[in-house]
């Protein structure tokens, strides 16, 4: 799951959405004790959806279509994918529950803890916010661009549009494996947040 589903899946407490938006950004497990248990609660949370993510059936069936061209990256693509069906998800963003009302809220809560992001989360917030990623990658166009962004973040990767191209070929087949996995991720976190 990318930025969007970690946003969605920390619930309401600032904290934890904190501890799970920074969580790429915070490695090793001693550096944990440098934050407080509500924030240490939503880096933890991040790893283990990641961890749940990662070892599902359904994701490592998603894998599949962009391992040919991207190898071990695969599952990042994934995880951008996951995050466009779930902002088009009627279930968790139903009409009078807009993702762009959903983003404007994290960042509005984000904001409030910006001393206490890492700075290179930070530097990265900065482009996230401005752009709102969490939007953009509702929309065709945005996912695009959301996903030539990753490969850019990726030296090794030259050819960044053959993602996009994969997603267009196998979007349906793509979306039913998103359903095969959303319930069972968010039954899992329920069980964490318990």
């Amino acid at each position: 799951m990318n930025y969007l589903a970690h946003a969605f899946f920390s619930g309401t407490d600032e904290d934890i959405l904190l501890g799970n938006m920074i969580g790429d950004f915070v490695k090793g497990s001693s550096v944990l004790d440098d934050f407080p248990d509500s924030i240490r609660k939503g880096l933890e949370l991040h790893r283990s959806i990641d961890a749940f993510t990662d070892q599902h059936s359904a994701t490592v069936k998603a894998k599949n279509y962009f391992r040919p061209v991207y190898g071990l990256y695969s599952g990042a693509f994934v995880d951008v994918v996951f995050d466009h069906f779930l902002a088009n998800d009627a279930k968790f963003f139903p009409q009078e529950v807009s993702v762009l009302e959903f983003s404007l809220k994290t960042f509005h809560n984000l904001d409030k803890h910006l001393d206490q992001l890492p700075p290179d989360f930070l530097h990265l917030y900065k482009y996230m916010k401005k752009e709102n990623w969490l939007l953009q990658v509702k929309s065709m166009r945005g996912l695009e661009t959301s996903l030539n962004r990753l490969t850019r973040r990726m030296p090794s990767i030259e050819n960044g549009a053959e993602a996009y191209r994969i997603l267009v070929q196998h979007y349906y087949e793509l979306n039913q494996i998103y359903f095969d996995f959303i319930d069972d991720v968010e039954n899992f976190v329920k069980s964490k947040l318990m």
